[in-house]
């Protein structure tokens, strides 16, 4: 297991926030833009032939001396989609960005979970990883496990991989993509999703070694995915530019989400998945 069992009474609180009404396969617990039976009044149409008797509202044909058909919400269920960047840059740093990754996708698919929705999960490096859409309060451990199977491998291929899963994925709906953005062609996938009517949430996940290099001196610094290395010498004031285009690069990518509807969250490795779950992404307005 992820979680202990005291972490997922936590989670089964917490609700997953979608803007966007869409149409499920199965009853659930949230607003479909179908109309249907449930407790919640919707509308009035008129009545037609073979319409259902009970259905018609006597308080509004004793004003008007027409017949009129209450409608309600549907409350149906949504396909949440959690993508997982598993490439090999994905295992730097302590904890690794993989493993908070990994947490964080299953927290998440617990709270969709318990809450009657359904969830898929995808895994990108070297190869695709799919763990195919399921639904209810049992699915959590099949998931749990298929999430701590992920091993990184492979270079991130992510604009390849993320604009075949847009394009294939039978249902857009919610969708929180884990990854820590290394490959010059984030925005294109992410652009593809977009195209494809998913509401994204980015999380943005990078280790302390990263935001903080524990570096100084003459070192050779290797690509941990294509093998590649320089020759570099690392002092004062090489980090702080290094921190400077950082920051920049962290802005850039929180600009071009913000222009397009997607939401960003950015994560350290080592912030705890309690305090992102329950504080970081309430605030962003993901959880509730």
């Amino acid at each position: 297991m992820l979680f202990d069992e005291m972490f997922l009474r936590r989670l089964s609180r917490l609700t997953l926030v979608t803007h966007q009404k869409r149409p499920g396969r199965f009853q659930g617990e949230r607003r479909s833009p179908k109309r249907g039976q449930s407790v919640e009044f919707a509308d009035y149409r008129p009545y037609v032939p073979g319409d259902d008797f009970r259905q018609i509202d006597w308080h509004v044909y004793a004003r008007l001396e027409r017949f009129f058909v209450k409608l309600f919400v549907e409350e149906e269920d949504i396909t949440v989609h959690l993508l997982v960047d598993a490439s090999r840059s994905m295992a730097w740093g302590t904890p690794s960005k993989l493993d908070t990754a990994v947490r964080l996708a299953g927290a998440v698919g617990y709270i969709v979970l318990n809450g009657l929705d359904r969830v898929t999960a995808y895994a990108f490096g070297n190869a695709g990883h799919r763990w195919p859409a399921r639904r209810g309060r049992r699915a959590a451990t099949p998931l749990f496990t298929w999430l701590r199977s992920l091993a990184p491998s492979g270079t991130a291929t992510f604009a390849h991989s993320i604009r075949h899963y847009a394009y294939t994925a039978g249902q857009p709906g919610p969708l929180l993509l884990f990854s820590d953005l290394l490959v010059d062609d984030w925005d294109e996938g992410v652009r593809a999703l977009v195209a494809r009517r998913f509401e994204v949430t980015l999380v943005h996940i990078l280790s302390p070694e990263e935001l903080d290099p524990p570096l100084h001196g003459d070192l050779l610094l290797r690509d941990c995915e294509r093998g590649e290395g320089v020759e570099v010498t690392i002092d004062d004031d090489v980090l702080a530019r290094y921190r400077r285009h950082l920051e920049a690069w962290r802005a850039g990518i929180r600009r071009w989400c913000a222009e397009r509807g997607v939401r960003y969250l950015f994560v350290s490795s080592d912030t705890p998945v309690e305090d992102v779950i329950f504080t970081d992404m309430v605030r962003h307005g993901v959880l509730r």
